[in-house]
């Protein structure tokens, strides 16, 4: 192996076997990647639902843990979030931030997760734009997210995701962007 070789792998294996210690310093609870498709609300050839070639978007999150924010519900767990959805294609990116609910389904390792908070995004903001591009009217847009997860193990889940960002009637056009896909999380 080269320097740059031996290098890299002893950089690979430094944040391997100390990501959870820098996790927990930051206060993050969990890392969750994954692959949407992108405005999965256009025509397709997926059952007329979604276009298959318009899975490129990538997602990452990060929930980070507040137990005085859990308090505040029965039932679940209540986290802030901060996250970026990266289109592949050349359309719509955004970054965002909010909170998630996670709520089990019964005693099982089956759960539910509701998300709210906002988003800014790098798509147009009006005026007419070719297809499939969107004029989302907004720089500053709503972000709503659902996911039905089954948790793998006890660090480790996986789950499908829907998410829809918007300027709910706020600004000129609100064409809105929904993008669905499948995502891994894993708890520290």
């Amino acid at each position: 192996m080269t320097f740059f070789g031996n290098t890299n792998a002893a950089l690979v294996a430094f944040l391997l076997f100390s990501a959870p210690a820098l996790a927990q310093d930051f206060g993050i609870s969990e890392i969750r990647g994954g692959i949407l498709a992108h405005s999965v609300d256009e025509p397709g050839t997926f059952f007329d639902v979604m276009n298959a070639e318009r899975v490129q978007n990538l997602n990452v999150e990060l929930l980070f843990d507040t137990p005085g924010l859990t308090e505040w519900v029965t039932l679940g767990e209540l986290r802030p979030h901060i996250g970026a959805t990266i289109n592949t294609g050349g359309l719509e990116s955004m970054v965002y931030a909010g909170a998630s609910w996670t709520v089990p389904i019964f005693d099982s390792p089956v759960f539910v997760e509701v998300a709210f908070g906002g988003a800014v995004h790098t798509g147009n903001n009006v005026g007419p734009t070719p297809m499939p591009a969107r004029s989302l009217g907004c720089s500053l847009l709503f972000r709503e997210a659902a996911s039905l997860g089954v948790q793998l193990t006890p660090n480790a889940s996986i789950m499908a995701t829907v998410e829809h960002a918007s300027n709910a009637n706020l600004c000129l056009d609100n064409r809105g962007l929904t993008n669905m896909g499948i995502r891994l999380g894993w708890k520290f």
